[in-house]
């Protein structure tokens, strides 16, 4: 047995165990002995620092404090009698018992028998390491302190609750006060026992806590304006008085118990008579409100007023008001305005308050339409107004050039909401009103709607038929009609997408004139876009189904949807560089093609085809055939690179008969043509179509000529690439002459505009529909229509089909160039083809 295994060793170890376990018997025996001496006690202090000793007769304290006494010395006699020192061997049989086998008692044991047995004493040798072993583990028992069985009423935590609510809400000071309660002293007045208490209560919208003057032992305290100090004497009445000068003294009255004051400014506050105490009290005044304008006053469109306001204040903003005022000296004293106006109560809205969160400092949005008060799109002073509780009130004031309302932009609408504005300035302009409306609804039949006719005639009607002036009533009837009018002709109230998408036109170019806002600008400007969607789409409706005229309307309608939209997205870039001219005359622009689109709707005609129009359609051809080709060789790749695959159709079962996967030279039709023999085709049918092309001698011409000699050389390398089986190399070569050749027929489509100049519309180019510089193609870059227009595959005169094919062609090519599975020279090949639309 080594030294450390030794049972001596062992128990050595057991010290600081041992101490904790006998500390622990101490404090389970001492709870247990005396837990109702320090019950006693805490109800005692909880008693007294709730302020009962004063309240109590001196005779009624005596004899509670004497019991109080008679029971803490009993408690304290039981509590000696049962408590018993724990010894060490208690401590130590504790803890022997909380580990297994009890090794402690073996460690200190003996054999009976065989003491000088060798064989005994070592099997004794084994058993004492194996208990050295668990005594090493030994550690001291937690005490039990659970009085539940001495205390079966719970007596010890009614004390302690007591005591924890004397130290929350009651006042630990009040404990000293038993000393004067029970009178070691010996003066009439404070045998008799008065007191006192007193409370200031600052005002409840602050947040602030009440005092309680008895606990404050300084000569002065601050409290807000408005606190209420609440004074309460017992004993005989008039004992205790008080004197202040911080608000209006209470009335003397010698039957008084309580008397209360509320502060108005500094002073001091004194009681007297016995235990008396003065302060000096400072007033923390309370600070009016402040508001301020975050920003300037905007237009939200359509017609929308929107501006933020901070509003602070030291205890909370309660409410606030923005108060609107027609400045007469800043308006523009002309026409229906130059006459006085009419007495109008000033226009007053509430301002939003925050719903959660503090009130002292806030930031708000104020939005509000007042586009139809008599105000809007005049000049006014605006005050902003905020109140706290106290009344208090903190305003601000700002002279608005406008009061923002909605603007209207189409002319004959302008001028009805320039009449509404007359007569709600001044009645006397009612004559004047109704004969300008007068002129406006001369012949009616010019365009103006029959509603808005009919409208306009009731509200002159109504101006006319006032003897005197016209009365409020009648006043606010006909300024509603020319509202409803006025909102027709602007917003529209029609079926003609064509009318729509010129009125939509109409009021860009007036709000551009009038210089209207960016917010203005951009909400005419989606209605210009929205009116011209619903115009395309009329279009593509009407389309007669099974025509395929090179020049018809459908395909003036295509070119004209990518057009238009790049017109209207150069015109809004212009209008936010501020260059309206430049937007104007582009807007200009937009204005004749559709009109002219309007024109050559429905012609094209079926008569005989000018040279130009040949050579645009044998291009259109070629365009097409090189196209299928690129999309067999890309098949072929496909079959290449995945020999398992799905074959779609028969492209290139020839060659894989054979065992060549790219169908010999490049692959081969159904018709056993290989791809490199397709493609020396279309190379010399584009040679022969070059040598027979019009336009020549124009600046256009010769640049048509030089792209299709482009297309021909790449149409000559994917020959070669075919030929040596490079299927990739062959793609790229033919993505080249694809883009040559729609190059070249746009820069023939120029070149016949140039040469036909004074023809009439629809010779070769429909007038007005296109313009020579435009540069269109569908998203596939298919299909060249005559002047350059490029479409799909098929000549389909439903083009909403195509369009539909159109994005499930490029759905199909992003989810197969996503594909991680797909070889990299195929995903490589499908994101250049993405690129390049």
């Amino acid at each position: 047995m080594t030294e450390r295994d030794t049972p001596h060793a062992a128990l050595t170890r057991l010290i600081w165990p041992l101490r904790l376990t006998r500390a622990g018997l101490f404090a389970e025996r001492a709870a247990r002995a005396f837990w109702p001496v320090w019950s006693i006690m805490f109800a005692t202090v909880a008693a007294f620092a709730f302020g009962l000793a004063p309240r109590l007769d001196p005779v009624w304290l005596w004899s509670g404090l004497g019991l109080v006494a008679v029971a803490l010395a009993g408690s304290i006699a039981r509590g000696v009698l049962r408590f018993r020192m724990p010894t060490h061997a208690e401590a130590l049989n504790r803890l022997d018992r909380t580990l297994p086998g009890r090794p402690i008692s073996a460690l200190l044991d003996h054999p009976a028998v065989g003491a000088s047995d060798p064989a005994t004493q070592s099997v004794w040798a084994a058993h004492l390491r194996r208990m050295a072993a668990r005594a090493h583990s030994a550690r001291a028992p937690e005490p039990d302190l659970r009085l539940s069985r001495h205390d079966p009423f719970a007596l010890r935590y009614i004390a302690a609750t007591a005591l924890a609510m004397a130290v929350l809400f009651g006042s630990m000071g009040r404990v000293g006060d038993m000393g004067d309660a029970v009178n070691f002293g010996t003066g009439p007045a404070i045998a008799s026992g008065p007191s006192w208490e007193g409370w200031v209560e600052p005002p409840v919208y602050t947040g602030l806590p009440s005092l309680y003057l008895n606990e404050i032992l300084a000569e002065g305290f601050e409290t807000p304006q408005g606190s209420r100090i609440t004074f309460r004497s017992y004993g005989e009445p008039g004992g205790v008085t008080i004197t202040t000068d911080v608000g209006t003294a209470p009335l003397a009255d010698a039957d008084a118990y309580a008397q209360s004051v509320t502060v108005d400014r500094s002073g001091t506050f004194t009681v007297d008579g016995p235990m008396g105490r003065s302060w000096a009290i400072s007033v923390l005044p309370d600070q009016a409100p402040a508001v301020a304008l975050d920003g300037e006053v905007t237009g939200e469109p359509p017609g929308q007023m929107q501006f933020a306001f901070t509003a602070t204040d030291d205890y909370g903003v309660t409410s606030g008001t923005a108060t609107l005022r027609l400045d007469v000296d800043a308006v523009d004293r002309r026409f229906g305005l130059a006459l006085p106006p009419e007495p109008r109560d000033a226009l007053v809205l509430d301002l939003p308050m925050p719903f959660r969160g503090s009130r002292a400092a806030f930031t708000e949005v104020m939005l509000e339409d007042l586009s139809e008060h008599p105000f809007a799109n005049l000049p006014v002073s605006m005050t902003l107004s905020v109140t706290d509780d106290a009344g208090q009130i903190g305003s601000v004031t700002h002279d608005l050039p406008r009061l923002p309302g909605r603007r209207f932009f189409d002319p004959l609408a302008n001028a009805l909401i320039e009449m509404r504005r007359d007569i709600l300035w001044n009645r006397e302009n009612a004559p004047r009103a109704a004969q300008i409306l007068r002129a406006v609804t001369w012949a009616p039949e010019e365009g103006l709607d029959e509603g808005v006719y009919l409208q306009i005639r009731s509200a002159i009607r109504r101006l006319e038929s006032a003897v005197d002036t016209l009365s409020p009533d009648m006043r606010d009837q006909v300024a509603d009609i020319l509202w409803n009018a006025a909102m027709i002709l602007e917003e529209g109230d029609l079926d003609d997408a064509l009318e729509r998408l010129r009125q939509a036109q109409e009021r860009l170019s007036e709000a551009m004139r009038q210089g209207a806002s960016d917010e203005e600008i951009a909400e005419l400007m989606q209605d210009l876009r929205e009116a011209m969607d619903d115009y395309m789409r009329q279009l593509a409706e009407n389309a007669q189904p099974g025509e395929d005229r090179p020049d018809d309307s459908g395909e003036r309608m295509d070119l004209s949807m990518n057009d238009l939209e790049e017109m209207m997205r150069q015109i809004e870039e212009l209008m936010q560089q501020g260059r309206m001219a430049e937007a104007q005359e582009m807007l200009n622009a937009l204005q004749q093609m559709l009109e002219n689109m309007e024109m050559t709707q429905g012609e094209g005609g079926d008569g005989p085809q000018t040279p130009g129009q040949q050579a645009m359609e044998g291009l259109q051809d070629t365009l097409r055939d090189q196209q299928d080709l690129s999309d067999d060789a890309f098949r072929d790749l496909q079959d290449q690179l995945n020999p398992g695959r799905p074959q779609q159709g028969q492209q290139g079962q020839q060659g894989e008969q054979d065992g060549d996967p790219t169908g010999g030279e490049g692959g081969e039709n159904g018709e056993g043509q290989s791809l490199a023999d397709r493609q020396e085709a279309l190379r010399r049918m584009l040679e022969d179509q070059q040598s027979r092309l019009p336009g020549a001698g124009t600046d256009a011409g010769q640049e048509a000529l030089r792209r299709l000699d482009e297309a021909a050389r790449a149409m000559e390398d994917a020959e070669g690439a075919l030929e040596e089986g490079d299927l990739p190399g062959a793609l790229d070569a033919q993505s080249d002459a694809l883009e040559a050749l729609r190059e070249g027929m746009t820069e023939l489509g120029r070149a016949l505009a140039q040469d036909q100049t004074g023809q009439d519309p629809g010779q070769g180019m429909a007038d007005g529909n296109m313009s020579p510089d435009r540069q269109v193609q569908d998203p596939l870059g298919r299909q060249a229509g005559n002047s350059g227009a490029f479409g799909s595959d098929d000549a389909m005169a439903d083009r909403e089909e195509a369009f539909r094919r159109s994005r499930e062609l490029l759905d199909e090519l992003r989810r197969r160039s996503s594909e991680q599975d797909r070889p990299e020279v195929e995903r490589d090949y499908l994101r250049r083809l993405l690129d390049q639309f």
